[in-house]
């Protein structure tokens, strides 16, 4: 009975086990990672002249820079982040299609292979000839890229962490459920294995 129930766990446990092994074997070696997780920030410059800024007492932290679209300053406060203007510190708004071209654009020559040309922009999201999306955060002034690779590298880690119906409480079971069965299949064996000495 110990020998056929320790089977039936066995095989049942097969696939996630062949899943945990592959999907583990490649977050060792990390094949394409650089690229899929790569941080693509606009490109910055040298300030023509020092920013002479008096800091408000609502700010929590401030930093200033220039890109090709010129000189920003972003400011975090209790409510969240703001894009100012360092001149007159009024809220800068959303930069023009155009503008925003630039910038990322410009961005892009960092690593022009992987980002090729814009193709479409819409709202905040920009998406690119070779199949990447960017999205820009101007409140912040950061970019979110995300390609093909991302996806397939995201996919193999739900796979690897059991994440297999995209629905969360019935992921948790599985887990619970594939770790209970480990337990009992490590127990049964380890039964076995005593018996036969």
């Amino acid at each position: 009975m110990v020998r056929r129930l320790h089977r039936i766990i066995g095989l049942a446990l097969m696939l996630p086990f062949l899943a945990w092994a592959i999907t583990g074997f490649v977050f060792f070696v990390k094949p394409g990672y650089a690229g899929a997780y790569e941080v693509l920030s606009p490109k910055m410059y040298n300030l023509d002249q020092a920013i002479s800024i008096q800091p408000d007492s609502g700010w929590l932290e401030f930093r200033g820079f220039k890109t090709v679209l010129g000189n920003h300053l972003i400011v975090r406060t209790m409510s969240g982040w703001i894009h100012l203007d360092p001149v007159t510190l009024q809220q800068r708004g959303l930069p023009s299609e155009a503008d925003l071209i630039r910038l990322v654009s410009d961005a892009f020559s960092a690593n022009p292979s992987r980002y090729g040309k814009i193709n479409t922009i819409s709202g905040d999201s920009v998406t690119t000839d070779t199949g990447v999306e960017i999205k820009v955060d101007w409140s912040r002034l950061s970019f979110q890229q995300r390609g093909k690779d991302t996806a397939r590298l995201d996919l193999l880690y739900r796979i690897h962490y059991l994440q297999w119906t995209g629905l969360k409480t019935l992921d948790k079971i599985l887990g619970m459920v594939g770790i209970a069965l480990i337990i009992i299949l490590t127990l049964l064996g380890a039964r076995l294995a005593l018996r036969g000495a």
